[in-house]
């Protein structure tokens, strides 16, 4: 018969070396430094070997590690798996936390972590005030664990067809905040706005909906006024502008240019001296 009882108070506080020492019964003090010691009870279970943590050394004594793996003990002498037990204890912890926020709340909890973020003060507003307007009329004071797809649905359903970029911007901020509550174990479960897989089984896509709206071009003779203020701004988005401007290029085109493309020495028939030439790559055009 394995004996018990192995350890003492005096080993378990003295005991430097790295290692794993028996106390008894499948308790073992387990030590990775002097300064890391914790209680590890092996056992098995239909035929499965099992580790379960107990708790550092210095926080549980000898006789409360031996208490809690006799009372563990006995629960596997019952046939009770205690890490199954455990875990089914902290997924019931996490959906009971789920419960405390609010939608509304997690929505401004992750509107006030991203505003510093937002370079443009009317990004937070109108994420605010979409979600003000739309979703939390529906889903607001509701627990965020309680949302599901049917919710997300009854929020975009009335909106996708008449204000399609609005619906489909909506939809990515509640998928957001959902996502955020995910990290901080507050919903379980595939977030119900999300669009591949989930959403584009019901609505269609934005794209084949959204109605266009052509603008009409500058007057030529206002053109001098808005370059010059288009290159008073910041920001890569305005120099992109200015470049399909200049070269009458599409939106497609001129985002994705790679220098490699640009030749600032060619030389072309009847001009006297090197021009740069952009020769646009074919991939570019593909499906257009």
């Amino acid at each position: 018969m394995a004996k018990i009882d192995q350890l003492s108070v005096y080993k378990v506080r003295s005991v430097k070396k790295p290692g794993y020492y028996l106390d008894g019964r499948g308790l073992y003090l387990q030590v990775r430094n002097e300064s890391s010691k914790s209680w590890l009870l092996k056992y098995s279970i239909d035929k499965r070997a099992r580790a379960m943590g107990l708790g550092s050394a210095f926080d549980f004594s000898l006789a409360d590690a031996r208490e809690r793996r006799d009372d563990l003990r006995k629960l596997i002498k019952r046939g009770i798996d205690p890490l199954e037990t455990k875990a089914a204890e902290e997924q019931a912890k996490k959906i009971e936390a789920a419960k405390a926020i609010t939608f509304r709340a997690a929505a401004a909890r992750l509107i006030a972590s991203k505003r510093k973020g937002w370079k443009n003060k009317k990004h937070a507003e109108q994420w605010a005030a979409t979600l003000e307007t739309y979703a939390f009329p529906v889903i607001g004071d509701l627990p965020v664990q309680a949302v599901d797809t049917g919710l997300v649905m009854k929020i975009l359903d009335p909106i996708w067809s008449t204000k399609t970029e609005t619906a489909s911007r909506l939809r990515g901020r509640i998928e957001s905040v959902i996502n955020s509550a995910k990290a901080f174990g507050e919903y379980i479960g595939e977030n119900p706005a999300r669009w591949k897989g989930n959403l584009d089984a019901t609505l269609p896509k934005p794209s084949d909906v959204a109605t266009v709206k052509n603008w009409p071009s500058l007057p030529y003779a206002q053109m001098p006024a808005f370059m010059h203020d288009l290159r008073a701004r910041e920001g890569i988005a305005a120099a992109a502008l200015e470049f399909q401007i200049l070269t009458a290029s599409r939106p497609g085109n001129a985002v994705c240019t790679r220098w490699e493309e640009i030749n600032r020495n060619a030389v072309i028939d009847d001009i006297d001296h090197p021009v740069a030439v952009w020769t646009i790559a074919a991939r570019k055009n593909e499906g257009r």
